[in-house]
């Protein structure tokens, strides 16, 4: 990993994290508007090079495979570009130097959502994310459960529980707005 070259906060990008489904990159997509930045899905720009969709890739070259061209992206972005709001796979943050590069580079947002109201967004989901295929609903809560300690680690978390995707972006939106008026005020 490179130094952190101390970019200044209001120009960091912003990281959604959170276990798939939870609306990484729908609120994502509305803070960027509302904050006048371009917003970056991870999955999105894997399906574009590679031409085709996730599920196909984890198919024809497996996990292990994904996740490290997932892992390249990941860094390349936060550690070449600026003013992002970028929205990650739930799986890509366990990977530890994911971890390390958008702590050190960026503004980490934990979306967090309780399982009991995950499970009820699972058959809206399930088709379209490959690490769920065949696995059991308690196999499934175990695999949520297991990844809440990697998204412990985070610059801000944000409980999502019962409300809607603008009012989060808000929040959000706003929270970052103080942020950058307190700890680096305009001159």
């Amino acid at each position: 990993m490179t130094e952190n070259l101390q970019i200044p906060l209001r120009e960091k990008n912003i990281v959604f994290i959170g276990f798939m489904g939870v609306g990484k990159t729908t609120i994502g997509q509305l803070v960027a508007k509302k904050l006048y930045r371009d917003f970056v899905d991870i999955d999105v720009e894997i399906e574009k090079t590679y031409k085709m969709p996730i599920p196909q890739i984890f198919q024809e070259f497996g996990e292990p495979y994904f996740r490290q061209i997932e892992k390249e992206f990941i860094i390349d972005t936060c550690m070449n570009t600026r003013l992002k709001i970028v929205s990650l796979g739930g799986g890509a943050y366990l990977q530890k130097e994911v971890r390390e590069v958008c702590l050190s580079h960026c503004i980490v947002y934990f979306l967090d959502l309780s399982w009991d109201s995950w499970k009820s967004r699972l058959p809206l989901i399930i088709d379209s994310r490959p690490v769920l295929k065949n696995k059991t609903l308690d196999e499934i809560e175990e695999l949520f459960l297991k990844r809440l300690d990697a998204y412990s680690l985070h610059n801000s978390k944000i409980r999502i529980h019962d409300q809607d995707a603008e009012t989060v972006a808000d929040h959000i939106a706003e929270s970052i707005k103080i942020t950058w008026d307190i700890y680096q005020p305009q001159d």
